[in-house]
């Protein structure tokens, strides 16, 4: 089971559905979600390739047997999603995604890999992953997957979410470096709240009673404020400042 976002009460994006209208670009619906895959191994490439283009509204469009390779296609193919692997010769997958979301910020990359040591985690969501799996997930997660960071949301595997919450959530007592209301709205905490809740954008607006296309504002006003690319980052930063507590995101 795979975390959207990060909350302790791991919810399955099978469980929870997709909207393919709720997405984060306009007319979604027209076309199928363009996916990149760079992995240095051939027969992963072709078995993740087989997977994904089994689903109507995936299409892969480009493989990648390395980390350079990938920034090259990314730029040739404008992918939707990327899904990265780390260890890979010349440029590897850390390099690759702060290169690709540098150059093509709309791209959502996702790791897929097997590695979950912290240097590699931690340095891939600063670099601005929206996801974290682990090559243990079965086929059909690896589909809601994408699904899920083609709409804007954050995926991670469990025991990563664990690292993340670990890392940032500040000692008991330990009071806030900065007021949230001196950097976000009521109304955009009110939504990185439940972002952190592992609520997806139509949940959201439900729960608030918002459009969905407000959510999606008010998520971009909080990015552009924190100055970050993912809903991932927007939560790790609202830890370290201690904005959001374990209570927020259970």
């Amino acid at each position: 089971m795979l975390i959207c976002w990060a909350c302790s009460q791991v919810e399955t994006l099978a469980k929870k559905g997709y909207d393919r209208d709720e997405g984060n670009k306009e007319g979604c619906h027209l076309g199928k979600i363009k996916i990149l895959i760079a992995d240095d191994h051939a027969v992963v490439r072709e078995g993740t390739r087989q997977i994904l283009e089994q689903e109507p509204d995936l299409n892969v469009v480009a493989e990648a047997g390395d980390g350079e390779e990938a920034v090259r296609l990314a730029g040739n193919f404008k992918p939707d999603v990327a899904i990265i692997d780390i260890a890979m010769p010349g440029v590897d997958g850390i390099e690759a995604t702060k290169q690709i979301k540098a150059l093509y910020p709309s791209v959502a990359v996702l790791i897929l890999t097997a590695y979950d040591d912290d240097q590699f985690v931690f340095s891939l969501l600063e670099a601005g992953a929206a996801g974290y799996l682990l090559k243990s997930i079965r086929g059909r997660e690896l589909i809601d997957a994408v699904r899920a960071v083609y709409a804007g949301e954050s995926v991670l595997h469990p025991s990563i979410a664990r690292k993340v919450l670990n890392r940032f959530v500040p000692a008991p007592g330990k009071l806030a470096r900065q007021g949230p209301a001196e950097v976000l709205s009521e109304r955009e905490m009110d939504v990185l709240k439940a972002a952190a809740r592992g609520l997806s954008n139509q949940d959201i607006a439900d729960k608030l009673c918002l459009s969905v296309r407000t959510v999606q504002a008010h998520l971009g006003h909080i990015f552009n404020k924190l100055e970050v690319s993912s809903r991932t980052e927007a939560v790790v930063r609202a830890l370290k400042e201690g904005w959001v507590t374990l209570d927020d995101v259970r």
